[in-house]
């Protein structure tokens, strides 16, 4: 006979909850722009650079991107999400009302 999981309370959280994190996808979002725009940040022309005030706008722009897109994957990482536990002495739809008066 084959064993069926456990799907009780212990079990930590669904694979689609921690697939459709937004921080997961924001950062990872940020981080591939942001390795573009610092990829594109190397080998400016003179061209732009005369048009941003002799400031490299991508390189700069890319780090930043770099930056936050790997806080918000560390953040993801080092903080996942957690399913609410109810208090004990609850049910699974709330607090055990009996009707009477306190």
């Amino acid at each position: 006979m084959s064993e069926m999981p456990d799907t009780g309370a212990e079990a930590p959280q669904s694979a689609a909850g921690r697939l459709f994190d937004l921080r997961s996808m924001i950062g990872g979002l940020f981080v591939l722009y942001g390795i573009m725009l610092t990829v594109a940040g190397f080998s400016p022309s003179h061209k732009e650079l005369v048009k941003a005030s002799n400031i490299n706008i991508n390189l700069w722009m890319g780090i930043g991107m770099l930056i936050v897109g790997l806080f918000f994957v560390a953040w993801w990482r080092l903080r996942p999400l957690q399913r609410e536990q109810p208090p004990p002495g609850t049910t699974a739809t709330g607090p055990d009302t009996t009707g009477t008066a306190p």
